[in-house]
């Protein structure tokens, strides 16, 4: 099987994230990145082109199933890039130090703490990179894409989190086009195709400079903002300027808002604790990501994530939590504290563990139940480092219940485009995932007693 033949592969079982790298690594236009009939991005391969240079396409995809095993996993990868990270756990990968805290210019207009956004400035001011490739508004019809920044005034509409599909292959195409070297901002999947094609492509090796990764809960389909628009009043087909985290600085962390124009420019929000858990039941989710088992984005220079964890949550303006995993990034960290620029603290191990325990306890312990009992054919899937067997057939239950309403939210959105209409549609297949997700809290917290009191 070819190149082409395997990216068609991926793409036919719905493990295809849109990532473009292998549109972008294409000498020819023999693949093209559109967005499918559930509103993600994937690579659209000519039928009629037979370049042998695409066999190496697949090579930079991060879910191609039958990978070198010098990139056999993300382990392997980050032994050729983070060496200089010499602390290493198997839930958060090689790491230099762990950290929370925020920034105390860019918070405010930050979806958290604005480290991600301090950390492009300085890597600017100190001339370390000249260009930074990162989500900004886009059309209407897009409402978000990659875009380049060559300035630091650019990088202030990068800010905030973009619950919206994109794709890397335009920005990428011309990347060697760029004087200088180049940042990237990105998500698990992203970041390791960047790390793929640095290992394929030496001229793209040498043009990258450093790379940001956004610790990710799952990638969302255009549905997904489509569905929160029409909970805000506005038509799945007429707003526009979708923002997905407006802080309510008076309140906690998880109390923000999704907000958007409306076809008179009017903004119209709505408070994303009326709508309900959009993570946990896996609504709008990209198949892809129920098989990624990189919580913490592992091959970045530095990951970024929500400080899921007390006391930070207890204050709306933002913390983010840190890893360092270049001796550059601990630099830039360490500086910021030493110059008054951040608010930051060190972070122990096992509380930065505990700020995404609830992936942890998706992703991983819940991945080898999806692989057996999953739609996706398993030689689809590449090597996975979790293999943890569930004893529990409740939280059985659970994955296949959050398998189904993944899937059963997507079917339901592409016919009905109305929140309402939605909202009945899938209530019986939430009400019952709900009823026993919170029995397994229960049973947890019960768990936790006995084993103190022990």
């Amino acid at each position: 099987m070819n190149g082409n033949s395997m990216i068609k592969a991926v793409v036919e079982n719905d493990m295809c994230i849109g990532c473009g790298m292998c549109a972008a690594q294409s000498k020819t236009n023999a693949i093209q990145m559109k967005i499918n009939q559930f509103g993600f991005y994937v690579a659209n391969v000519s039928e009629t082109d037979t370049d042998t240079y695409n066999d190496d396409c697949i090579k930079v995809c991060p879910f191609n199933p039958n990978p070198d095993d010098k990139v056999k996993t993300e382990n392997e990868i980050a032994d050729l890039f983070l060496k200089q990270a010499s602390n290493h756990h198997n839930k958060i990968g090689r790491y230099i130090n762990t950290y929370a805290g925020y920034s105390i210019e860019h918070r405010l207009n930050s979806s958290s703490g604005g480290i991600a956004t301090y950390t492009l400035t300085e890597l600017m001011r100190r001339g370390e990179i000249q260009h930074v490739i990162s989500v900004k508004a886009g059309p209407n019809t897009a409402h978000y894409q990659y875009t380049i920044s060559s300035t630091i005034d650019e990088l202030a509409s990068a800010a905030k989190t973009k619950y919206y599909p994109v794709t890397l292959a335009d920005t990428l195409k011309d990347i060697n086009k760029l004087d200088g070297k180049v940042a990237i901002v990105g998500v698990a999947c992203f970041i390791k195709a960047i790390r793929l094609a640095q290992v394929h492509d030496p001229i793209f090796n040498a043009k990258i400079g450093f790379l940001i990764g956004i610790i990710c809960g799952g990638v969302k389909s255009a549905f997904f903002a489509e569905y929160l628009s029409s909970k805000a009043g506005v038509a799945a087909d007429e707003f526009k300027q979708p923002e997905f985290r407006i802080k309510d600085h008076d309140s906690t962390a998880s109390d923000y808002s999704f907000g958007c124009l409306d076809k008179n420019n009017i903004h119209q929000t709505i408070k994303m604790r009326m709508v309900g858990d959009m993570w946990g039941t896996g609504l709008f989710k990209a198949n892809a990501c129920d098989y990624c088992d990189d919580v913490t984005t592992e091959l970045a220079d530095l990951s970024v994530g929500d400080a899921w964890l007390e006391p930070y949550v207890q204050d709306g303006r933002g913390h983010n939590v840190l890893v360092t995993r270049s001796a550059l990034a601990d630099d830039i960290i360490k500086s910021g504290i030493t110059n008054g620029a951040l608010v930051i603290e060190e972070l122990a191990e096992c509380r930065f563990l505990a700020s995404q325990q609830g992936s942890y306890n998706h992703r991983h312990d819940g991945l080898a139940y999806r692989i057996k009992h999953g739609r996706t054919d398993k030689d689809a899937i590449p090597i996975k480092r979790f293999d943890t067997k569930l004893r529990s057939p409740l939280l059985m239950l659970i994955q296949s219940m959050r398998m189904n309403s993944r899937r059963k939210s997507l079917e339901i959105w592409q016919s009905e485009k109305s929140s309402s209409s939605f909202d009945n549609k899938m209530k019986k297949h939430l009400f019952w995932l709900k009823l026993f997700t919170r029995l397994n809290h229960y049973q947890r917290a019960i768990l936790r007693r006995i084993n103190k009191a022990i």
